[in-house]
């Protein structure tokens, strides 16, 4: 039996597991779905909201803006979010995609 040749883009990889790893944990889910919710959204609504407090708000929404999931939009002090659906759709769709391989 022939071995495939495994041929992996690390920097596609690399991009992959931050979007998988931002998406694999609940309270990120949570503020996505608040944001999803509300279109935009700026920070201190979404701690006051979620009763969350505001320094792990802002580390959640750091990966979540690291892994491109949402994006900002400044006004004045506040910092507004909104999610990037197209980002999102893919993501879905490539874990999806994944998954039906194992069926």
């Amino acid at each position: 039996m022939r071995k495939a040749k495994v041929n992996i883009n690390h920097e596609k990889l690399e991009t992959s597991s931050e979007i998988l790893r931002a998406i694999s944990h609940p309270l990120r889910l949570q503020i996505l779905e608040f944001i999803d919710q509300n279109d935009l959204i700026n920070v201190n609504k979404i701690y006051n909201t979620l009763k969350l407090e505001q320094s792990i708000t802002s580390q959640h929404l750091r990966i979540l803006r690291k892994a491109g999931l949402v994006q900002t939009e400044r006004d004045g002090k506040f910092i507004h979010y909104s999610i990037d659906y197209e980002k999102v759709k893919h993501a879905v769709a490539a874990v999806n995609a994944f998954l039906e391989e194992d069926k």
